[in-house]
């Protein structure tokens, strides 16, 4: 019943039926947002990120197809809404980081267009990290928590938090190490990583 249902809201909104997109709004507002919430962990991106999803839903609407299951769509728009604004934050931590160090070492010549192949090198080894390593990696590194929020936040030790953390950071670095080809990648690295011991 419910699919049928939602094959009608869809097929309605390819037609360019307002209350047919609002129907789908409130219903599925909530979850949208609690999963956005849950990887970004701050309600006001994670709201960002819910009315870029709908915008998004309404400007592809021609193409929905009614038999396709808009509660599905929806989250992997959501999902890839979010970690595109990680990869944001990450690379907006790791200018940050980069610029401080700038100034009190002029040895490191730091460029602050951050090159996005380096970014992707960041990115596809945090993609090797197990999802606790991960998460202890994003919490600590690009959200800036302590230990000890981080271990609240993940139902773990603060020791544990920082065990995995020191094992995500020996992963990321042996990554890049073998991955050469992204110069200066190393320094950026060295930097971001260091930056809380």
């Amino acid at each position: 019943m419910k699919s049928q249902k939602t094959n009608d809201l869809a097929s309605r909104l390819r037609n360019d039926d307002i209350d047919a997109f609002n129907t789908i709004y409130w219903e599925y507002h909530p979850a949208v947002y609690s999963n956005a919430l849950k990887l970004i962990r701050d309600p006001s991106i994670a709201e960002d990120i819910v009315q870029e999803v709908f915008v998004t839903l309404w400007g592809k609407r021609h193409a929905i197809d009614p038999e396709q299951d808009i509660a599905g769509w929806l989250f992997v728009v959501s999902h890839h809404k979010t970690v595109d604004q990680l990869k944001r934050k990450l690379k907006q931590t790791l200018l940050q980081k980069n610029l401080g160090i700038s100034r009190e070492d002029h040895s490191i010549i730091v460029n602050a267009d951050l090159k996005e192949e380096q970014l992707n090198a960041i990115e596809q080894a945090m993609d090797q990290l197990s999802p606790q390593k991960r998460k202890v990696f994003e919490l600590c590194k690009v959200q800036g928590r302590t230990y000890k929020k981080a271990a609240e936040e993940l139902h773990i030790s603060k020791y544990t938090v920082k065990e995995y953390l020191s094992e995500a950071i020996v992963s990321i670095k042996k990554y890049i190490g073998e991955h050469p080809r992204q110069t200066g990648i190393v320094i950026y690295f060295l930097v971001f990583a260091n930056a809380f011991f």
